[in-house]
């Protein structure tokens, strides 16, 4: 469980302090997914960041980020808006080199790598590199190196948001595929509501900064059962819209 206790957050600008968060607490229970929902500024990426150790809380605490008994470090992963992949590596170079820490053997890497891209539905482009892939064969691969790392943590800042519908629609199945065989903490940031209920086991939204829990949705369906036209999905999406939707 990681526990984000009464934490406080501030920038200093141009206009003075900016606080982002003031006595924010939030807890994310083991293997679970929650999705952060909220208006551009309120903190969603501030507080992957915090959680990632890039930047520091100004008070209060986070517990139980967990630490890799290998590298000493936070065992988290972090996928982002664009792959980032290395251009001179191929897709299966990419995603081993995560590994090289990890898995001494090269074999037993190679075996794991090929396992996680078939997953993502890539077999067959393992010696292309990333300038050769469209770019939602670049996010399968992001996707893939970040299940692929032995992480218990996953970070992710709205990397469907520059997706066409039907795109987002096959990474967040390769995504559930992922989950389904490897299952980890998530927690996901994103503007979208219908991405946050196919995706998390809870959606949390926020208000404008200084964030706060303006209220959290239970996603009562199956894992295997959120997908685009599920009749319970399509309800807590209404049920969002008319309970915390803006409207001037």
């Amino acid at each position: 469980m990681i526990k984000i206790d009464a934490i406080s957050k501030s920038y200093e600008s141009g206009q003075g302090a900016l606080t982002v968060f003031s006595d924010f607490s939030l807890t994310l229970e083991e293997r679970q997914i929650v999705a952060l929902i909220g208006p551009s500024g309120c903190g969603k990426t501030t507080l992957l960041h915090m959680l990632a150790g890039m930047e520091k809380v100004d008070s209060g605490c986070i517990e139980g980020v967990p630490i890799s008994s290998t590298t000493n470090v936070a065992s988290l992963s972090y996928l982002f808006q664009e792959p980032r992949l290395l251009p001179w590596k191929t897709l299966h170079e990419n995603i081993e080199l995560v590994l090289e820490n990890h898995i001494e053997k090269k074999r037993e890497r190679e075996v794991l790598v090929k396992e996680f891209i078939d997953i993502v539905g890539l077999g067959g482009f393992e010696h292309m590199y990333p300038r050769e892939l469209s770019g939602g064969m670049r996010q399968r691969v992001a996707i893939a190196r970040a299940f692929a790392y032995p992480s218990q943590l996953i970070l992710m800042d709205e990397p469907f948001q520059s997706l066409d519908a039907d795109l987002k629609f096959n990474l967040i199945e390769a995504y559930q595929n992922l989950w389904a065989h490897t299952p980890r903490t998530t927690l996901l940031v994103t503007h979208d509501i219908q991405e946050a209920l196919l995706l998390a086991d809870k959606v949390v939204v926020l208000s404008p900064r200084p964030a706060q829990i303006r209220g959290i949705i239970d996603v009562d369906v199956r894992p295997e059962d959120r997908v685009a036209g599920n009749r319970r999905i399509w309800e807590l999406e209404m049920h969002y819209y008319e309970k915390f939707s803006h409207r001037g």
